[in-house]
């Protein structure tokens, strides 16, 4: 029996029998990870508790012929506790984790810069620092750039052009550049006028700035943005996500609704 051990978020459960689960877990080592918990669903189980969806859990495995199985599993740490009572993080956390499973669509293949985006996530929500959304958007942008998807913000996405939101067009032509006046999805981000194609949106320029600032981490400018340009931020990286996955990520219509 080939043992092997590992660590990681669990991702999610689905019942199998009568007593058993399949628990996805986004590894440290192996990436994606299925495999049967046999016997958690009984009362008496051993560790049924241990593998609920945001745990960060230490797991003892064996190979299986179609599936893993689970021998053993230790909490490192509980980060679905501070979620289960605020719906705006408990729902910006389930988005989370189907994010993070959808950018891992290939089993057992390595992504630990993915883990640990998502293990920032986590903690960040539970802290409560910042608002759910703006944690959540951070994280989208972030797993996006991740898998080499990150959208264009400072320069056309399609000519390359450099621009500034915040310049008016007067302004940016005495710099030497010119104003980004859309963002088009299909493009990969921003364009320019000259490249912009039609159905394009026009976002304000304090919305690209918030992008800016999630995508790098500026907490002190995306906390005190404006409410309606986080709103347009959250529909721009949503819409950017799902068009790049090529499927929606269900989760994310709890979380527009808070």
């Amino acid at each position: 029996m080939q043992l092997y051990r590992d660590d990681g978020i669990v991702l999610r459960t689905q019942k199998l029998g009568e007593a058993d689960r399949i628990i996805t877990v986004l590894g440290r080592s192996s990436g994606r990870i299925r495999a049967v918990a046999k016997g958690v669903r009984r009362t008496k189980s051993r560790f049924g508790a241990r593998l609920e969806p945001f745990t960060h859990v230490d797991l003892m495995l064996h190979v299986g012929r179609s599936l893993d199985v689970i021998t053993q599993a230790e909490v490192i740490r509980p980060y679905g506790q501070p979620l289960t009572g605020d719906y705006p993080r408990y729902t910006a956390g389930v988005a989370m984790l189907e994010t993070a499973e959808r950018f891992t669509p290939v089993e057992k293949e390595p992504a630990l810069r993915q883990l640990l985006l998502l293990i920032g996530g986590l903690r960040a929500l539970g802290e409560g620092e910042h608002d759910p959304r703006l944690v959540l958007d951070a994280f989208l942008l972030r797993s996006l750039a991740v898998a080499g998807y990150a959208p264009a913000l400072q320069e056309c996405a399609r000519c390359g052009a450099p621009g500034n939101g915040r310049e008016s067009p007067g302004d940016a032509q005495a710099a030497g550049g010119r104003r980004l006046p859309a963002f088009a999805i299909p493009a990969g981000g921003m364009v320019c006028a000259s490249c912009r194609p039609p159905g394009a949106a026009s976002p304000a320029a304090p919305t690209v700035d918030l992008m800016l600032a999630l995508l790098r981490g500026d907490w002190e400018n995306a906390d005190h943005s404006e409410r309606r340009h986080q709103v347009e931020c959250s529909g721009l990286v949503a819409a950017y996500l799902q068009w790049h996955l090529e499927h929606s990520i269900r989760s994310l219509r709890h979380v527009e609704r808070v």
